[in-house]
């Protein structure tokens, strides 16, 4: 058995406790609903053990996504050789990468889209959206 987890395992990991934070639903919870320990969420999201495809489509059902959400933006480097993964997005725009982390893994960002989310009228929502890409636009770019 090797002794590093498969780098797909972990992205679908990384995938599951994004989509389970996001709920803002506890590993104890998640481990409830699917009859498991959070220890075994734990290795999940880590990981450390591999989703087997029925369990994978309960959490999909769970979490309220499609099965092909824990395989959207896959690495290059987890794609078999000569191909790009991207999942469902033609391009891997969306996602901001910071050395080997994604932004969306910080714990800031996942408050700020559950807070953005329970916001319930359709145009306070959108003015939101189009004041935080107004203010990244005056931000210095990277190397300014």
């Amino acid at each position: 058995m090797p002794s590093t987890p498969n780098p797909i395992d972990v992205h679908v990991g990384r995938r599951l406790r994004l989509r389970r934070t996001l709920l803002g639903m506890s590993q104890e919870r998640l481990g409830e609903l699917l009859g498991l320990t959070f220890q075994q969420i734990q290795k999940y999201e880590r990981g450390a053990n591999r989703i087997g495809s029925s369990r994978l489509y309960e959490l999909a059902q769970i979490l309220d996504v499609p099965v092909a959400f824990f395989f959207d933006d896959l690495p290059e480097a987890a794609a078999p050789p000569g191909e790009v993964a991207y999942g469902l997005a033609e391009q891997a725009d969306g996602f901001v990468h910071q050395g080997d982390d994604l932004l969306l893994d910080r714990r800031e960002t996942l408050e700020l889209v559950r807070a953005y989310n329970r916001i319930s009228d359709p145009t306070v929502r959108r003015r939101l959206f189009e004041l935080a890409k107004a203010l990244a636009n005056l931000e210095p770019g990277p190397g300014a």
